[in-house]
């Protein structure tokens, strides 16, 4: 990081309409309308359009209003629920440390001496003596009541605001809101760039491309992404003995999105330009001792705030975790994407429920990775302390079943809870002794949907260095929940301590990958996905990029990042660079693909996929994918064919090829806006693509029978194609790294009685599944992302087993 100022300076790039005007000085001039109901010149399109995908995303306006409300309410709850159990509960009595003696006529002499409920509540008087004899409590109250009413007007601003675009999606969409459940985000953006054309909600372009919109929804996303890319924000420590160590949690990131983009002092001057002072390279060293005093100030403003949030973290975790925790103690044991992950993972340009559905699909599969590594000393004292504990509450138990009045001792049930817990967690450290582990093989069914990783993790899937850097992906939901808890404290530390001292680094990553795109504005260079610009040599991009080591992407991210984008918006026309790129990974497909096993051969030779076929109604996407992850292994165990002769060697690269070279390009004219370059089936995606389905393979798996079926077939495709560009792009970037180095074959052969015993894993690894993400309604505090995983803790459930670094017991590849 230490050529920022050797690099390209901040620079213009020009729109592809010949008609765009120049200069974006008067760029989203709001002009009035005399109908209501015009959206002509929209004043800030980012928020319309962020606005937009929202309430998309969140299922309308009464879905959203709801949230809101509750959200409120919460607040309120805690606030007041917490301020009575503090000052208005008489402790003594409550647990019997003082004899209430109940006297009057009529009182039965065997009841004069029970506690009531109402005997440990004190009277309102005097709990209101006391909440005003507290000077700290009135501080804290008023502290809560002006942010409460901060929240009600910022709540009543979203409501005007939604209750617009409310408006917008049933005028100008044309979509009802009983009928937006039905419709894609796609589907909803196709109607978006074609209402360019009749309202000119930009007035600076003509026409709206998927592209545009997206770079307005994630602008700043996309620089999150970047700087996490190029390890420029400080969220990996060295701490003494621990290590390293990833530390990003909603609070760090919250007050770096602060610093850098839309709060006071912040780098951009509104909302889609960066301040022109940050443009030029002459006042770097000034800026940059601006940006460290502002940085300064913001960890001084955290340092004081810490006491209050870190009381408002206790409380809010404590009562969203305790009832949790004491009917499921395993839920702790559940695995997350931790929020480094989910940065790390993203690709440049990639909306939420579109990382949501992808690092979904790869939950099992990682899950799976991680618990193929325990401990033998955990397992044998996870054993025994199940045993002692199990003994003891099974005797508890027959004594309740045999007398009820044992539930009456004193401390009885609370060690029967206690040691139930114990059993739970216990138990979670047993591996399941009949279970298969191959980590290569999960690791690289693991990456078909993550689509990056290291180097380094290659052929070392199962070494315990490994499952450590996976981990920082992967967190427990304990981990996360304890980092949160920590966050108030540590963020002003790492503030002045580490983001400081790389204020220089910042200023010159912002004016060096920042670029104006007229009808956008300021962008992060990353996002516009040139390979000319940021593609890396060893990513297919020889020849084709003018990159620098610094200006390159880390990872093969511009390249995988492109051709996820495309194959999501197939409609999408690139710019040259990017399709002579597509067209050259397109050649190179075909040309390895005559090496390869035929698809036919893949669907009918591999054991899993009849296992699939067999066991559960397998869709086309499904079976293609796990027939390219498998059919490695089968070659390199030696297996005969159907037709009795042994099935030649291959490797991943030329599976996937096979298949990918398989859907033939389409030889009809492109009719449709744009040049679309997925390759789903013809009868998912009616326009022409670049590559056709071949019909004695696909056509048979995509035959719908509705809409809604059709469009959930058509992300299946989507998805199952980029994991397989995602396999063979690592590949080949293997081979030009390491030519020497074999790449795509299993290190060890697999026997056939363990690919038996595990076959059938990708099916439930989630490959190429269709996941419904149901929006989660958040209330106040702090929270998960909105990828909660109230499906992934069921499915954790069921694989969860040991987390210390060592190979499980049981068999293994």
């Amino acid at each position: 990081m230490a050529n920022f100022e050797a690099c390209q300076e901040y620079q213009r790039i020009e729109d592809f309409e010949e008609d765009s005007p120049p200069g974006e000085e008067d760029l989203l001039v709001h002009v009035p309308e005399g109908l209501k109901d015009s959206w002509h010149h929209i004043k800030n399109l980012d928020n319309f359009f962020k606005r937009i995908y929202h309430f998309h995303q969140k299922n309308g306006f009464a879905c959203m209003m709801l949230s809101e409300f509750f959200e409120l309410v919460q607040l309120l709850f805690v606030v007041t629920f917490t301020t009575f159990l503090v000052n208005c509960v008489e402790y003594d009595v409550l647990f019997a440390n003082r004899v209430v003696n109940h006297t009057g006529p009529g009182q039965n002499p065997l009841d004069r001496n029970k506690v009531t409920l109402s005997d440990a509540i004190l009277p309102s008087q005097q709990c209101t003596d006391r909440i005003q004899e507290n000077s700290w409590i009135i501080f804290l109250l008023i502290m809560a009541a002006v942010f409460w009413i901060y929240r009600l007007v910022k709540v009543f601003c979203n409501v005007l605001s939604y209750w617009e675009i409310r408006q917008f999606y049933i005028k100008a969409l044309k979509i009802r809101m009983d009928e937006l459940c039905n419709f894609t985000w796609q589907e909803v953006q196709d109607r978006l760039i074609s209402l360019q054309r009749e309202q000119q909600m930009c007035i600076h372009k003509k026409e709206l491309t998927e592209l545009d919109i997206y770079h307005r929804i994630l602008r700043f996303k996309n620089y999150m992404v970047a700087m996490i890319n190029k390890s420029l924000l400080p969220v990996q420590l060295q701490l003494p003995l621990l290590g390293n160590v990833v530390f990003l949690t909603q609070g760090l990131k919250y007050n770096f999105e602060l610093i850098l983009f839309w709060g006071p002092g912040s780098l951009f001057q509104n909302k889609w330009n960066l301040h022109p002072k940050y443009k030029r390279h002459g006042n770097r060293l000034e800026l940059a001792q601006q940006l460290s005093r502002i940085i300064l100030l913001m960890g001084v403003a955290n340092l004081l705030l810490c006491p209050f949030i870190l009381v408002w973290q206790v409380l809010y975790a404590f009562f969203s975790y305790t009832e949790v925790i004491r009917r499921e103690p395993g839920s702790l044991g559940a695995r997350r994407w931790s929020l480094f992950g989910r940065l790390y993972l993203r690709h440049f340009n990639e909306l939420d429920h579109e990382l949501h559905g992808r690092l979904g699909r790869g939950y099992k599969p990682t899950s799976k990775y991680m618990n193929s590594f325990t401990s033998p000393v955990l397992t044998v004292l996870a054993k025994n302390f199940a045993f002692f504990s199990g003994s003891i509450l099974a005797v508890l138990i027959a004594l309740t079943v045999y007398d009820e009045d044992v539930l009456t001792v004193q401390h009885i049930l609370t060690a029967i809870t206690v040691l139930g817990v114990v059993i739970t967690i216990a138990r979670s450290f047993i591996p399941d002794e009949h279970m298969v582990w191959c980590p290569e093989q999960l690791l690289q069914c693991m990456l078909a949907h993550i689509h990056y990783m290291p180097d380094h993790w290659r052929g070392n899937a199962n070494k315990s260095e490994t499952r450590d850097e996976v981990a920082q992906l992967f967190q427990y939901k304990a981990v996360f929940i304890l980092e949160e808890l920590l966050s108030p404290i540590v963020t002003p530390f790492i503030l002045i301590f580490h983001l400081r001292n790389k204020s220089l680094e910042i200023i010159d990553f912002f004016r060096n990958f920042t670029v104006e795109v007229v009808g956008v504005g300021d962008i992060c260079s990353f996002a516009q996905m040139d390979i000319r610009r940021h593609g890396n040599p060893t990513w297919m991009s020889e020849g084709q990029t003018e990159a620098s080591i610094y200006q390159q992407a880390e990872n093969g991210k511009t390249e995988l990042s492109l051709m996820h984008f495309t194959i999501k918006n197939p409609r999408w026309q690139p710019p040259q660079e990017s399709s002579v790129f597509i067209s050259h990974l397109k050649e190179k497909v075909q040309h390895d693909a005559q090496g390869g096993p035929s698809t036919q051969l893949l669907l009918s030779q591999a054991p899993l996929c009849t296992s699939l076929q067999s066991n559960e109604p397998g869709t086309g996407p499904d079976n293609l994918l796990a027939s390219v992850l498998a059919h490695p292994i089968l070659t390199a165990s030696g297996l005969q064919g159907r037709d009795h002769r042994f099935i030649p060697p291959s490797t991943a690269a030329s599976a996937a090829a096979s298949v990918l070279a398989s859907l033939s390009t389409s030889q009809l004219p492109h009719t449709s806006r744009g040049r679309s370059h997925g390759l789903l089936p013809s009868s998912i995606h009616p326009e022409s693509t670049m590559y056709r389905s071949d019909r004695t393979v696909i056509d048979s798996m995509s035959r719908s029978d509705s809409h809604v079926r059709s469009n959930a077939l058509h992300s299946e495709f989507a998805s199952a194609e980029m994991s397989l560009h995602a396999i063979y792009l690592h590949e080949l970037h293997q081979q030009s790294s390491h030519p020497h180095r074999p790449s795509g074959q299993w290190q060890n052969p697999v026997p056939m009685r363990d690919l038996h015993t595990n076959a059938g894993f990708q099916a439930s690894s989630g490959l190429g599944c269709s996941i419904s993400m149901p929006t989660p309604v958040h209330l106040g505090g702090w929270q998960e992302e909105e990828e909660e995983e109230e499906e992934e803790n069921e499915d954790d459930q069921e694989i969860n087993s040991g987390n210390a670094p060592k190979q499980a017991a049981g068999s293994s590849c």
